[in-house]
């Protein structure tokens, strides 16, 4: 039974390290995979929100360790001088990050338990995963530019990074996607899909942390040797993976429209709804 509780917890570090940065809902899948796996049977609820959250962190890394170099650079050039323009500081670029962290940030805090008590189930992530779907298609036809500038190339100004937050606000529903979230509001503030991505990037951590934070706060039971060791697993698998996924998903958007991963979500939202139908998925 632990190997096999060990089992579940790194084939959902796969899951995570491949899902994180595509526009598709890491949480989604999660929510989705860990409900088939009968992940919940094994444990408490309380342990597999902190087992998710742990996982999306190990993603996370990921980002931190292949843009090492930017996050290095934002620290040594962290304030304006005569070499370092003000737009180009490390301290203007976070603070476009923290104004594009609000909105999310203050919904999230205020409905964090109400967003996971009642929106945390197949059917709401099926039913964002085809509305998102959907709304990828209309927006990347009406607003998605030809430009591949990397986030390095531009200029983000406040109202931007507002409306970048803006969007990421829908994140907060399982299955919709804060990549996907961001990259349209990406969009719409004026960046190439590369520039949306990498901005979504550099905006998770942040974000990851402070939700990390309120499932850290909230978890009250102690854990097994078991839980313990399942989520280092579980922490590492999604890292390796990330680490593999960020490039190949760059380069992709480089070359690929993005109708790819909204058909997928499409398709994917009727498996889960025609599974459901069929009471596939265990009450949580």
């Amino acid at each position: 039974m632990d190997l096999l509780f060990a089992l579940k917890a790194a084939l959902l570090g796969v899951i995570e390290g491949i899902t994180e940065f595509l526009p598709v809902s890491s949480t989604g899948h999660l929510i989705i995979f860990a409900n088939l796996f009968k992940f919940y049977s094994n444990t408490n609820k309380a342990y597999v929100d902190m087992f998710n959250m742990v996982i999306q962190l190990g993603a996370i890394l990921a980002v931190v360790v292949l843009y090492r170099h930017k996050i290095i650079e934002t620290v040594i050039h962290l304030f304006p001088s005569k070499k370092t323009p003000i737009l180009k500081s490390g301290l203007y670029f976070w603070c476009m990050i923290l104004i594009s962290c609000i909105p999310a940030g203050v919904i999230g805090i205020k409905y964090h338990s109400i967003i996971k008590e009642k929106l945390f189930n197949p059917l709401t992530v099926a039913c964002a995963l085809f509305v998102g779907g959907v709304w990828m298609l209309y927006a990347e036809s009406k607003l998605r530019t030809k430009s591949n500038d990397s986030l390095s190339d531009l200029s983000i100004n406040p109202w931007q990074a507002l409306i970048v937050g803006l969007f990421q606000v829908l994140s907060v529903i399982p299955g919709m996607s804060r990549s996907a979230s961001t990259i349209i509001g990406g969009w719409v503030a004026g960046f190439s899909t590369v520039a949306a991505a990498e901005y979504s990037f550099f905006l998770a951590i942040p974000v990851m942390l402070g939700e990390s934070l309120l499932n850290v706060l909230e978890m009250k039971a102690n854990l097994s040797n078991m839980e313990w060791i399942s989520l280092g697993i579980g922490f590492m698998v999604s890292f390796i993976v990330a680490l593999l996924v960020i490039d190949s998903f760059i380069a992709f958007l480089k070359k690929k429209p993005m109708k790819t991963f909204a058909a997928y979500r499409i398709i994917f939202a009727f498996i889960v709804l025609t599974m459901g139908a069929f009471g596939l998925f265990i009450q949580t």
